[in-house]
């Protein structure tokens, strides 16, 4: 079987915690919100069907994306361009200045510490290149020109 990506570990572990508050914690809470009487004023019922409907959703939507990552595996992740994982080096063309992104999905994005998504445009611009390849990216500064000075890809980590 092909390793799992990382993000679809951490994803089935939140699923399966969530599953256990929506089968355990969440009957509890409905029961003894039962117990205070009329259901029709009763905020603790009221907020505990709230939450129910929330996990139920986000189970929904994790269940759906875990699929769709399970897709993955770091087999099919490319070793000579930039893929998920892949930590890209650039310059800047116009301010020489040197930046470092890693490349992940938008659940793992974190622009603060350089983790962007492959959705972004400067994850697409940056997606299947190679160390010496030239692009274009617009962003809210306007167009930049970047160089691929270094690529390290999941498979070199």
């Amino acid at each position: 079987m092909a390793e799992q990506l990382p993000i679809v570990e951490r994803l089935q572990k939140e699923l399966t915690e969530l599953k256990r508050e929506l089968k355990q914690d969440i009957p509890k809470a409905l029961e003894e919100a039962r117990a205070h009487g009329d259901l029709k004023e009763n905020a603790e019922y009221h907020a505990a069907k709230e939450r129910q409907g929330m996990l139920s959703a986000r189970v929904g939507q994790l269940t759906a994306r875990v699929a769709e990552l399970s897709l993955y595996s770091k087999a099919s992740i490319p070793r000579d361009k930039a893929g998920y994982g892949s930590e890209v080096t650039v310059e800047d063309l116009d301010s020489g200045e040197e930046r470092v992104y890693r490349l992940v999905f938008p659940e793992e994005a974190d622009p603060g510490v350089g983790q962007v998504s492959i959705g972004s445009p400067i994850g697409q611009a940056l997606l299947h290149r190679r160390e010496g390849d030239e692009v274009k990216v617009r962003t809210p500064t306007g167009l930049n020109s970047l160089e691929v000075t270094g690529l390290k890809t999941i498979h070199d980590q």
